[in-house]
């Protein structure tokens, strides 16, 4: 199973950015799905999370409001619209597959990760 994230980059305080996550080899469309960042001396922390049919989602305290998570089942994606971006969003974002069907913010709770997309804000 991969999962590769794409649509990270540069950006300005106060923009947006739009991830997307393919998964191959295994459809997800059984499974949660999963967004996660982590930035340099941190540890990886949960950003949001979408139930197997898309009908729940879940968001750190951090970006409610601001991130929309969404999936596409006939597309095996998984995707995070990130607005109004602030210096403290910029990490590296992985994608993540639960191994059941709801999502919470546990990392214990993914089985498959991608290698992840760099998010940078500047002030």
């Amino acid at each position: 199973v991969q999962l590769q994230a794409s649509g990270g980059g540069v950006v300005q305080a106060g923009d947006s950015l739009r991830l997307s996550c393919a998964v191959s080899g295994r459809t997800a469309s059984n499974n949660a799905m999963g967004w996660f960042r982590q930035s340099p001396g941190k540890e990886r922390e949960f950003v949001a999370g979408i139930s197997w049919r898309g009908s729940r989602t879940n968001y750190a305290d951090s970006v409610k409001g601001r991130f929309t998570i969404s999936r596409d089942n006939a597309k095996n994606t998984v995707s995070l619209q990130m607005n109004n971006l602030k210096p403290e969003d910029s990490a590296v974002y992985y994608c993540a597959v639960g191994l059941r069907p709801y999502s919470d913010s546990d990392t214990g709770s993914y089985r498959y990760w991608g290698r992840g997309t760099q998010v940078t804000v500047s002030s």
